[in-house]
């Protein structure tokens, strides 16, 4: 079993491995630790990651890339629509409000949510893992940007439950970068002592998290967290924008008004981003036949880029100042800036971390792979899977909470969590009713970047008046849980309840006693006095209240419905995958048996020229056949005509076996052959190895020889100007028959070890004279030793003698 850790970015994805020798990150099948956030349908593929994104620009309507804005969202909402100017593929507002994703995949019209395709991604995450970790995927943790809201959250653990993922936790792209820095220090303050405080500046494809962090040994707490929907896309965009205007007057081709020319633009000016990171001179731009046939060329220099991008450097200064006022730090409480993100290699911004906190960027991360690397750690940490030293974590809720509600007295609001509060986090809402509430919980208006503030509205059932009819106490409790996400999980009514009870004789002769009584009952709430002899008792009972959510998220019918769709597609992913194999193995068979029937090809010279007339007329039929009516067929109909197609060319091929070994077999016939005859001169000499063999045994493999010899003259003679077109009349198997024949024979003569030599005789009268004068040594041997022994005996005692007596 395997832990992993999931960076799911806007543009890439990384996967990272909890192992004994520490966190791995793995590679995906091309070898890559980074694989792409697209998803692509071609006809009856679906195509995930790295060959999804290869055909962006040549499928760019069946090809889904930057989906992850949309989890969680309307297709009204303002960020969705301006989101929907950088899209090439379609996308429309579901009956729900929802976002959906139509393309075409078999060959019919399909809508998918974002959650699906982002399950679909998923799915290819997990395969990638299994297959370099040979072993069940079952845990996982996710990272998500720290300015995700409750309804993003939820549709991504929709989306990783589709998947079959089993989510252990989401983390915070944050607190994952800070775990990942702060696991491995082994010079973080004691408990006791002032914490060391980091700032991370995390800028990628989409985005800008900067976050404050306090360490100490063996755990992080996060100070703040502030965001900007700002990054590296952006500056794309702005290079983009700025060629496509110097082209319209240059060229006079509109790039923008060309979805797939401007798809060629953005990777270009991409390319050109990174290279002015490096370099300060100016960088040529060239795109060969990018419009209309026409090569366009222009370049650009760094001062020139950054005074372009000059409104976005803007928003990260705004944005890394806004952190400094949040987290209440000073300049000289911060101990180092630590950058991750693509994005933040960008000269500017490394300019700005300096002007801005005092201290030079530092590289100590991996800027692609800590994220992943932090949420494996997490993930290492939460299961008990894999043994790993502890290191808490103490998240912050990046958002004000409010709750409201309404009784008798009107409507009620209060402030749950201020921003920045600690999370995961309980806390309880005491009322007093008498019939069921409703609670509705929803961020402070303003405060988020999604246009609408609601979390969730929860009805609280099951309130009933005491038996008097007043209300009675209720406590709601408010989590923020760990993936945090906001919720009202439980929710307890006290129930009060009178009973009356005999009052029991009090005795008179023990003062002690009455003092006694009478201060337990001085010191019990619920016992009251009722008449002369009864007394009331009231008890108290908890009562747990049921819970009806409306909250943001699929309902279990669907993502059950949207589970099962999903396994059908990887069924049909395998099935399509084998149907490939199938065809790529026909039409690889088809050019291989062109190559070898050819004039000069290895079979050329064992086939008759008709024959290799029909076969070509034959292959070439297939190859048709393949690229039109045999495109799509079913992997039974490929093996069925690979079969038959390896039938008529067996034979040729058999021939070209036979004929291409026999002189190797007629080799070690011949070698067997005087190998034999060689041992046979050597006895013959007398030599001593073979000294032990008969005479007739000499002869029979004398005679072996001989007849192998007839037999291999007779074979030679029959293969002397053979057509090599015609099947041969001496197969290969007879020769090395013959060869393990004669092999056999030989060997089980040549090789049978020589007896032993027989033992000579022994004088009887030596043997009796040795024998005697071994036993007198023997004898005077046992004396002297017995005499030895009585010497350092001690002397017996007086009862020593009576006992032996």
């Amino acid at each position: 079993m395997s832990v992993i850790g999931i960076d799911f970015g806007n543009e890439s994805c990384y996967v990272a491995v909890a192992k004994a020798g520490g966190i791995e990150t793995i590679a995906n099948d091309y070898s890559l630790r980074a694989t792409p956030s697209f998803v692509a349908f071609a006809g009856r593929n679906r195509v995930l990651g790295v060959a999804a994104k290869n055909q962006q620009v040549t499928n760019m309507n069946n090809t889904i890339g930057n989906f992850k804005r949309f989890l969680g969202r309307k297709f009204e909402d303002p960020h969705v629509q301006e989101e929907l100017h950088m899209i090439p593929y379609h996308v429309e507002a579901l009956p729900d409000g929802g976002i959906g994703v139509r393309v075409n995949y078999l060959d019919e019209e399909h809508v998918f949510t974002p959650e699906q395709i982002t399950a679909m991604l998923f799915t290819k995450l997990k395969e990638d893992a299994f297959k370099e970790l040979k072993a069940q995927i079952n845990d996982c943790v996710i990272s998500v940007p720290s300015y995700f809201t409750n309804a993003e959250r939820q549709a991504l653990l929709d989306a990783a439950n589709i998947s079959g993922l089993n989510v252990l936790r989401l983390i915070n792209e944050t607190t994952a970068t800070a775990l990942s820095y702060g696991f491995y220090k082994q010079d973080l303050p004691a408990p006791e002592e002032k914490p060391r405080n980091v700032i991370f500046v995390d800028c990628g494809h989409a985005s800008l998290q900067v976050s404050a962090c306090a360490f100490h040994k063996g755990k992080l707490k996060m100070l703040a967290s502030c965001s900007d929907s700002v990054g590296g896309r952006d500056f794309d965009l702005v290079l983009a924008t700025h060629f496509s205007k110097e082209f319209q007057i240059k060229y006079k081709i509109d790039a923008s008004s060309k979805k797939r020319s401007f798809l060629r633009l953005m990777t270009e000016v991409e390319k050109l981003k990174k290279n002015m990171s490096a370099n300060s001179t100016k960088l040529p731009l060239n795109i060969e036949c990018f419009m209309n046939e026409i090569d366009v060329h222009s370049s650009m220099q760094r001062s020139e880029f950054e005074e372009l991008s000059s409104s976005l450097f803007k928003r990260i200064e705004t944005t890394m100042r806004k952190l400094l006022t949040d987290s209440k730090l000073t300049l000289d409480e911060i101990h180092s800036v630590e950058i991750v993100g693509g994005s933040s290699r960008i000269p500017s911004i490394k300019q700005l971390i300096e002007q801005i906190f005092g201290k030079s960027a530092s590289t100590t991360l991996n800027q692609d792979e800590a994220v992943s690397r932090g949420a494996a750690l997490q993930c290492a940490i939460l299961s008990p899977a894999v043994r790993v030293r502890e290191f808490s974590c103490a998240d912050v809720q990046a958002y004000p909470v409010l709750i409201s509600w309404t009784d008798s007295d009107g409507p009620h609001e209060m402030k749950a969590f201020e921003q920045y509060h600690a999370a995961p986090f309980s806390r309880l809402l005491n009322v007093h009713r008498k019939d069921s509430m409703t609670v509705n919980v929803h961020y402070e208006a303003g405060s988020v970047p999604y246009p609408d503030p609601f979390i969730g509205t929860f009805q609280v059932n099951g309130i009933r008046p005491d038996a008097n009819g007043e209300a009675q106490e209720v406590k709601v409790k408010l989590r923020i849980d760990h993936n945090g996400i906001i919720l009202i999980p439980n929710a307890t009514m006290y129930e009060r309840s009178e009973s009356e009870e005999p009052r029991s004789p009090s005795p008179t002769t023990n003062g002690d006693q009455k003092s006694g009584d009478a201060a337990q009952n001085q010191a019990s709430p619920q016992v009251e006095e009722c008449g002369k002899d009864k007394k009331k008792k009231v008890t108290t009972k908890q009562v747990k209240l049921t819970i009806d959510p409306k909250t943001h998220g699929f309902e279990k019918a669907d993502l059950l419905k949207f589970f099962e769709e999903e396994m059908k597609m990887i069924a049909n992913d395998r099935q399509e995958k084998e149907r490939i194999d199938a065809r790529n193995a026909l039409e690889e068979q088809v050019y291989e048996v062109r190559e070898k029937i050819q004039e000069g090809g290895t079979l050329h010279a064992y086939i008759e020229p008709q024959d290799a007339s029909a076969i070509c007329r034959e292959l070439e039929e297939i190859e048709n056949w393949l690229y039109e009516e045999g495109e799509t067929c079913e992997k039974s109909v490929y093996k069925e005509r690979l079969e038959k197609m390896r039938a008529n060319i067996a034979p040729v091929h058999s021939r070209w076996e036979e004929y291409s070994n026999h002189e190797q077999a007629f080799t070690e016939l011949g070698h067997a052959i005087q190998q034999t005859l060689k041992a046979v001169e050597q006895y013959r000499a007398k030599e001593p190895k073979f000294d032990h063999l008969t005479e007739t045994e000499i002869i029979n493999i004398t005679e072996a020889a001989q007849k192998a010899q007839n037999w291999y003259e007779g074979a030679r003679s029959k293969l002397v100007g053979i057509n090599k077109t015609q099947d041969p009349p001496v197969k290969l198997a007879d020769i090395r028959h013959e060869t393990q024949t004669l092999t056999t024979c030989t060997n089980s003569v040549l090789n049978r070890p020589k007896p032993k030599p027989p033992t000579p005789p022994v004088d009887p009268n030596q043997q009796h004279g040795q024998s005697s004068s071994g036993s007198a040594e023997q004898e005077v041997q046992q004396n002297s030793s017995n005499a030895q022994q009585e010497n350092n005996s001690p002397k017996p005692t007086t009862e020593d003698s009576m006992d032996v007596e």
